[in-house]
């Protein structure tokens, strides 16, 4: 399904920030007319579009809140908060884009000027991690103390810890789930400000965070929920396979080996630990390939930049370390695998993760048809949630 790009990135990334529609996010008319102002493929044309809207809506955003009036003003920059996270998307295939910080830290400033007018109670958290913290953002479907099941949710390859607002935190909400949305390293402000990149090993990650949650009076131990997207799909059910304090894990979608997922992408051969010839043409081949080809250029030099590599083929190396072999089995909380039918990013990973895992599980599909096959889903959240959520309140009783 074509929205309206032939760039398959672009209309993805026009899709996801649609899709936030659902949750006051965007607007669809906004985000259409930014679109139709765009250059196909050109990737500062992107830029240039979405950071004028988010301009123009902070601009209302500000008005609004000058004369009193908080819902148009919340709403406004709920909005403007998801077109500077568009707008900043691509910035990062030109490595240290002096623009890419600000255009990024307009879009946390104005999220957080929407949370600010919120009618329910919420938290800017800082979670102790190895010398250092992780910022999060705990939500509350009240004041009171009451215990309740908690989810605990992060991103993956390039989400930032504001948008999970509007992805399942608006949702979780709603049927009386508190959230905590937090960034881990690779991620959001820990990647751009502290400069720590991915890890494999995201039980390091997670424990600290669960440790975190735990401590606050509100939040049921026993119903304790991870809840990862998109690459998160791998660190989650990672961190599950060693975390074991979960009552439950969720991986929109699941992903088995990431290194074979970036070697598809790439359309390059297993490298294994080759020669420094074989390395070379693997950067050349790669270089080649994304000069015509948008997802590939951005996911090498999103890749270099999250994980500190040098090259494409360091990128490759590097992602054959997320890999659930030897760990799969090690989970033992009951475990939801999410799919989409015509995933961009994992296709056929998810069935992977599903078949190794050999605890309680469970395996859904979203298809085409119903308009949930992209990616996460996106364009097809409620959509989602409604199952997620009744597979939760199932799941913790």
């Amino acid at each position: 399904m074509s929205l309206v790009f032939e760039d398959h990135s672009f209309d993805f990334e026009l899709l996801r920030a649609l899709g936030y529609s659902v949750s006051g996010g965007a607007d669809i008319g906004e985000c259409l007319s930014t679109a139709s102002r765009i250059r196909e493929g050109d990737t500062q044309s992107w830029y240039t579009e979405w950071k004028r809207t988010a301009e123009r809506v902070h601009a209302f955003a500000d008005a609004s809140l000058a004369r009193g009036e908080r819902i148009s003003a919340r709403e406004s920059y709920l909005r403007a908060s998801n077109y500077y996270r568009c707008a900043e998307f691509y910035l990062h295939i030109t490595p240290d884009d002096a623009r890419s910080l600000p255009t990024w830290e307009q879009s946390r400033s104005c999220f957080r000027q929407a949370l600010a007018l919120f009618e329910s109670p919420y938290e800017e958290v800082e979670i102790p991690y190895e010398g250092t913290t992780l910022p999060g953002y705990f939500y509350r479907v009240d004041a009171s103390e009451t215990p309740r099941p908690t989810l605990i949710l992060h991103g993956g390859y390039d989400s930032t810890g504001e948008e999970l607002y509007c992805e399942h935190v608006y949702a979780a909400l709603a049927r009386g789930y508190h959230c905590l949305a937090f960034e881990g390293p690779g991620q959001g402000s820990v990647i751009r400000q502290q400069h720590v990149p991915f890890r494999p090993d995201w039980e390091a990650v997670i424990t600290p965070v669960v440790d975190y949650v735990i401590s606050r009076p509100e939040v049921d131990p026993s119903r304790l929920v991870l809840l990862g997207i998109s690459l998160g799909g791998y660190l989650a059910p990672r961190a599950a396979a060693y975390e074991h304090r979960l009552a439950a894990c969720v991986a929109i979608d699941g992903i088995y080996s990431f290194g074979e997922a970036i070697e598809k992408m790439m359309s390059l051969p297993p490298t294994g630990h080759s020669s420094q010839e074989q390395e070379a043409v693997a950067n050349a081949l790669a270089h080649a390939q994304s000069q015509q080809n948008t997802l590939l250029r951005w996911s090498i030099a999103q890749g270099m930049w999250t994980f500190a590599a040098s090259s494409p083929f360091e990128v490759m190396q590097e992602a054959r370390h997320y890999t659930m072999q030897g760990c799969a089995e090690q989970i033992t909380c009951p475990l939801l695998v999410c799919d989409a039918q015509e995933d961009l990013f994992f296709q056929g990973q998810a069935r992977k993760l599903y078949d190794a895992v050999t605890c309680p599980k469970t395996y859904l599909a979203f298809s085409s048809e119903e308009g949930a096959g992209a990616h996460c889903h996106f364009g097809a959240l409620t959509r989602l949630n409604q199952e997620l959520f009744a597979w939760l309140d199932q799941t913790l009783g």
